[in-house]
């Protein structure tokens, strides 16, 4: 797969970056809690209506506005399969009588491009899931 795109996991890997996770939930706990305890809930339900009511206070609060309104997102290229995208691929050669083996399967090649034999030619088998 040389040029296409991927998706990776960035984690925060140090004590710093987990600190500023862990302080910004212990906010929002410690606000949570302070807000219950002030209004006497006594049940989830209550809690619920709480809790709705004060996101939109945490959002203005802890809000950052983005230096650029533009979008990141890249115009999709003309000719864009998604299916050649999210599959998994396979290396095989073509075996006698235009037979590729795959996966415990007989897989027969058909004559393409004035091509009657693809013997020992190397191909690229597509799996999807679906």
């Amino acid at each position: 797969m040389t040029g296409e795109p991927g998706f990776i996991s960035i984690t925060s890997l140090s004590l710093q970056a987990r600190g500023r996770i862990d302080r910004l939930r212990g906010t929002f706990q410690d606000c949570l809690k302070s807000k219950l305890r002030i209004v006497g809930v006594m049940n989830d339900r209550e809690a619920n209506l709480v809790l709705w009511n004060l996101l939109p206070q945490l959002s203005r609060r802890f809000v950052v506005s983005a230096r650029e309104l533009s979008s990141d997102y890249r115009p999709v290229p003309d000719g864009y399969n998604p299916e050649e995208v999210f599959c998994s691929k396979y290396q095989r050669s073509v075996g006698k009588g235009n037979v590729v083996r795959f996966s415990g399967h007989n897989l027969q090649m058909v004559p393409t491009n004035g091509r009657l034999n693809s013997v020992k030619a190397r191909i690229e088998v597509y799996e999807r899931t679906e």
